[in-house]
């Protein structure tokens, strides 16, 4: 009798049931892997947009801050109350200021610059100027004059002169403390601005004696000293820095009441002739 085979039993899943749970694993994978992307995803735009929110909290917080400080700065909080004009000897304060008047009231940042030259244009003396905004109220005028180096003869008489020829006053009498000047060719020439580099250059103390100055070329200079009627053959205006030291130690050895001329043409030998 042939034995009863029964069919061998095992543990192991179909084939379509192995295929069908991989599907789903994949797919619960995939969307556990999009979860996890889109959580990160809203997690980097949160940052990004709390920057971002951030930097235009400080931009706007700037801009406020620039519009406030310009409209305070355009309004009559900041308005011209006070002129100070500074820098001057020879001119009179009080007229520069009140011919400076219609700036006040005007707010600091709106001082119109033109409006200035206009009103200080009428005071030859004034040979450049600078404004200075003192907030709140304060506008300061610094002024540098033009230097006087000697009076001109005309027909209308004499003329008070600077280095570059500017007309600073004229009056019937020569002016005293200005040296009377003899340039045959008048301010335009070249002879007239190599007096004006030797004036320049002169110390005070020197300056102060000297009561001529004749040129006919750039080449001649020659300066008159004091009530001696000493002179100083000064030459051409080349080093006359140099020259102007030399003349100085001369004077102080050999002032000019005990000297006739003084000769600095060639300022390494310096000559004293009595």
């Amino acid at each position: 009798m042939t034995p009863l085979v029964r069919p061998e039993t095992t543990d192991a899943v179909p084939e379509p049931a192995l295929k069908g749970a991989g599907f789903r694993d994949v797919l619960r994978a995939s969307r556990a892997r999009r979860r996890a992307l889109s959580a990160e995803v809203k997690r980097f735009t949160v940052r990004s947009r709390r920057r971002r929110n951030l930097w235009i909290g400080v931009g706007v917080a700037v801009l406020v801050t620039v519009a406030g400080t310009a409209g305070a700065a355009y309004s009559p909080l900041f308005a011209v109350e006070r002129i100070d004009v500074v820098g001057t000897s020879q001119l009179d304060v009080a007229a520069v200021t009140d011919a400076l008047g219609g700036q006040l009231g005007t707010p600091l940042a709106l001082v119109d610059d033109s409006a200035v030259k206009a009103a200080l244009v009428r005071f030859p003396l004034v040979e450049s100027y600078t404004l200075e905004a003192r907030p709140p109220h304060d506008l300061v005028v610094n002024i540098v004059e033009r230097t006087p180096i000697g009076a001109m003869q005309g027909a209308a008489g004499f003329t008070v002169v600077d280095a570059a020829g500017v007309a600073l006053s004229t009056t019937p009498e020569a002016p005293a403390g200005q040296p009377v000047l003899d340039i045959a060719e008048g301010t335009g020439s070249a002879a007239f601005r190599a007096a004006g580099r030797v004036m320049r250059a002169l110390p005070d103390t020197v300056r102060a004696q000297v009561t001529g100055v004749s040129a006919s070329t750039p080449d001649d200079v020659t300066l008159t000293l004091g009530a001696s009627g000493s002179t100083v053959v000064w030459g051409s205006a080349e080093r006359s820095a140099e020259k102007a030291l030399v003349l100085d130690r001369l004077m102080q050895k050999s002032p000019p009441d005990r000297a006739r001329e003084y000769d600095v043409t060639s300022p390494d030998a310096g000559v004293v002739r009595s």
